[in-house]
């Protein structure tokens, strides 16, 4: 059983005092006008004259606005978290140059999370007590989970969400061990009345967190129609909406998190598809249930912690009409809307759906780690694949 190294982040609650709310208020102010204003130059530069900007640019400027009159108060805070959302921003451009995401937006006050980030150089760490820079007191963390015996954080991330809740990420380099071996694999298909049918005839339910707080939902939002724009009782409301958000967003991520690491645990092969979430987002019908879904989550998740824990997930191409291909003789049937979730090859097999479309996906990805990556299996591969070991569907 191997062993790897890898950055990890442990995520706590902490609850600042009024000073340090205050400090830190002021930080995240800093730190997204120097954001926004960075991001301005860069795309004014590029738009009237084609000149190109780079990090070691806005890092001098950053230095003269300090000195200026008008951004004098820059000072007040730690120097970090300015050069830091600067760094970030560098990611960002490289990012988009790289086609990995859209071009970099402004920061909002409203809409976008405060956060800000502390190198090894702006904190101070002893005996789990930890003090940012500017603070003479350490922050009253709630420690849910021990960091890695041995581990020393190197970067601190603070953050609050629309919620008015306080978050510090730490990040630390840990010595994760591997899982044992297994021979087995899986096949996954997403859906949104199972939010996953597995190759070996499973359906796990699809918990809707966000339908279920829809009721609750509606009446806050009611209420935040009926109160004055720029008032204190509609500043009220609008925490309550963003405390049903945060109630969602949390149930849904400690679902998929047991949901992920559970398929991680039992399989050493993980096969899943390269679903186009944005696309099928556009679909007013679906968009809602789909979002509360969060595949592209779920993915994200299984992918990091099978290169923690020694496994191998698979993505098959979009493409793969794995729910119209019998599993058992690999004929491709004419096109089954989705209201059809059962339907008979002319071999006599019968079909669910869901259950035929992941088994598919886990003789598709099998062939794939066979022929190499980028090979669509034909059908003789995928009724090859589908009757070898370590397929158990």
């Amino acid at each position: 059983m191997g062993r790897s190294s890898a950055k990890r982040a442990f995520k706590y609650r902490f609850y600042p005092t009024d000073a340090q709310a205050a400090e830190l208020a002021r930080t995240f102010g800093c730190v997204r006008l120097i954001y926004n204003k960075a991001l301005a130059i860069r795309a004014a530069a590029w738009s009237d004259e084609q000149r190109n900007i780079s990090y070691r640019d806005t890092s001098s400027m950053l230095t003269s606005w300090k000195k200026s009159e008008e951004l004098a108060f820059l000072g007040e805070v730690s120097s970090v978290p300015l050069q830091q959302s600067l760094r970030n921003l560098q990611g960002a451009f490289a990012s988009f140059f790289a086609k990995r995401a859209r071009y970099p937006r402004f920061k909002s006050k409203k809409k976008s999370r405060a956060a800000a980030e502390y190198t090894r150089s702006a904190f101070r760490w002893h005996d789990g007590r930890l003090i940012l820079a500017k603070m003479s007191e350490p922050l009253a963390i709630v420690w849910s989970r021990p960091l890695p015996a041995g581990t020393m954080p190197s970067t601190v991330r603070v953050s609050r969400d629309r919620a008015g809740r306080w978050f510090v990420s730490v990040l630390v380099d840990a010595v994760v061990d591997h899982h044992a071996p297994v021979s087995a694999a899986v096949g996954v298909d997403a859906g949104v009345t199972a939010l996953m049918t597995l190759s070996t005839g499973e359906k796990i339910a699809n918990p809707r967190h966000e339908a279920r707080e829809r009721v609750r939902l509606a009446r806050v939002q009611r209420l935040l129609a009926r109160k004055q724009k720029g008032s204190a009782n509609r500043e009220k409301v609008r925490r309550k909406i963003a405390r049903v958000h945060a109630r969602i967003a949390d149930r849904r991520s400690d679902h998929l998190h047991k949901l992920t690491t559970r398929l991680v645990r039992e399989n050493q092969t993980i096969v899943i598809e390269d679903l186009h979430v944005r696309g099928m987002l556009r679909n007013r019908r679906l968009a809602r249930a789909i979002a509360d879904a969060s595949w592209s989550q779920m993915r994200r998740m299984l992918e990091y912690k099978a290169a923690w824990y020694g496994r191998q997930v698979i993505v098959i191409d979009r493409w793969f009409p794995s729910s119209k291909t019998c599993s058992k003789c690999g004929l491709l049937a004419d096109a089954i809307s989705l209201g059809v979730r059962e339907w008979r090859c002319p071999c006599g097999a019968v079909h669910d759906r869901d259950v035929n479309a992941a088994k598919n996906v886990l003789a598709a990805g099998l062939a794939v780690a066979a022929c190499g990556d980028g090979v669509r299996p034909t059908r003789r591969e995928l009724a090859r694949h589908l009757s070898e070991p370590p397929y158990r569907g």
